[in-house]
């Protein structure tokens, strides 16, 4: 009987100790559970100057083969200006988000269709500025959140909206420090080599997050504590 004890234990142990192998951290940087999504951006709550440093890296060159990367600016962009940040790399997704001071606007990524690089980015802006209308509508008349998509709204309707935070590229890791340095770039992430854009999950850093602007040195949201600027 207490070898039976013994031994129903030993199963009870083993078996828990490859449950947990099984659930531990997933070793790609995605969150644990096993599951596929590949996630570009500051963690929640980390430091920026951190997050900066860490993704500084050049990849290995041993696979030179060209990878997603996710591009963040220095500066809310319009569409010609984002176009030549990036220079020769083809942008494949846009992240949209409208600039107004202190107030939280939604984070829309864009998948972007075969153009010139800034054709294809002002249309982002124009299927942003469909979403955010769609929302104005379904959120209850007179609230805040139908205000502040409204005002989305008529913003991204303007060609030369200041409104690309990031754009995602597929670049060679040998290409990696000089788009890092081109002009408007403040960091550029790189995906490991068997990253697909079906299993890409965005969250750029902000240009207003950041040791001696606005909000401060700690990643987060943006504050919703500010009124809703004019769209005139």
């Amino acid at each position: 009987m207490i070898a039976v004890a013994v031994l129903l234990v030993v199963v009870l142990v083993t078996a828990w100790a490859a449950g947990t192998q099984r659930s531990g951290p997933d070793p790609t940087g995605g969150p644990a559970g096993g599951t596929d999504a590949v996630r570009l951006g500051p963690g929640p709550g980390e430091d920026v100057t951190a997050y900066l440093a860490r993704v500084a890296a050049v990849p290995e060159p041993g696979d030179p083969a060209p990878r997603l990367a996710l591009v963040q600016f220095d500066a809310s962009l319009a569409p010609g200006s984002a176009a030549a940040a990036v220079g020769n790399v083809t942008p494949l997704r846009a992240v949209v988000r409208v600039p107004f001071p202190r107030v939280q606007t939604a984070l829309r990524e864009i998948d972007l269709q075969p153009a010139p690089p800034e054709a294809a980015l002002r249309a982002a802006l124009t299927t942003a500025a469909g979403q955010a209308t769609q929302d104005a509508t379904v959120a209850a008349p007179g609230t805040r959140r139908a205000a502040v998509a409204a005002a989305e709204a008529a913003a991204l309707g303007r060609p030369d909206c200041a409104c690309l935070v990031a754009v995602v590229v597929r670049v060679a890791p040998a290409d990696v420090p000089a788009l890092r340095a081109r002009p408007g770039v403040r960091a550029v992430q790189v995906a490991l080599p068997d990253a697909t854009r079906t299993r890409l999950a965005v969250s750029p850093l902000l240009p207003e997050q950041g040791p001696g602007r606005a909000d401060g040195p700690v990643v987060g949201p943006v504050p919703d504590d500010g009124p809703v600027p004019p769209t005139g």
